[in-house]
């Protein structure tokens, strides 16, 4: 059924703390590919000790924001008050005048979502609200990747109004705010 012939869940955007980051490690473990969530790492294929720990560790350094030293905040993507998968803002090197989003360029998100949360128009609203999140930061531009087999995230991108261009094995979504 289409996120359009049900009724879309309340979807909110959560501060990741240590309590979120646990439940938010546990949603990713038991119900998304590792692949999905976190870049490749160690030997072993799927969730390993190297992405479990990377996990922890990215959400730790993104709390501090997009004015910390990673550069970058993410958040927990809830679905009528349910943990369902997580959402990040980023700043895109060598775009604006300073160092700081307020001073116009690009800012980069990224979402994962659980399997079970898919398909039922959580994706649009927490995009919709992180677009919200860049243009309050001062962001001009909302940037994304994905790849040309990831049919969901291009329809996803196109919905939020972004012009896609594929180059290869790299598909770059551009939205305009403001």
């Amino acid at each position: 059924m289409s996120p359009s012939a049900e009724q879309v869940p309340v979807v909110a955007l959560v501060d990741v703390t240590e309590q979120v980051v646990e439940r938010l490690l546990a949603v990713a473990l038991h119900d998304a590919d590792a692949d999905e969530v976190t870049p490749p790492l160690g030997t072993a294929a799927g969730w390993n000790t190297e992405r479990i720990s990377w996990f922890r560790a990215y959400h730790h350094a993104a709390a501090a924001g997009l004015d910390g030293p990673a550069r970058q905040k993410s958040w927990a993507i809830t679905a009528d008050g349910e943990l369902a998968g997580s959402i990040r803002l980023a700043r895109v090197p060598g775009t604006g005048t300073g160092p700081s989003a307020r001073d116009g360029g690009a800012l980069e998100t990224g979402i994962w979502l659980g399997r079970s949360f898919r398909g039922r128009g959580i994706g649009g609203e927490a995009l919709r609200l992180v677009k919200a999140e860049a243009a309050a930061a001062g962001a001009d531009l909302l940037e994304a990747e994905t790849t040309p087999g990831n049919a969901a995230a291009q329809a996803l991108l196109r919905a939020a109004g972004a012009a896609l261009a594929v180059d290869g094995h790299h598909v770059t979504a551009r939205v305009k705010l403001g």
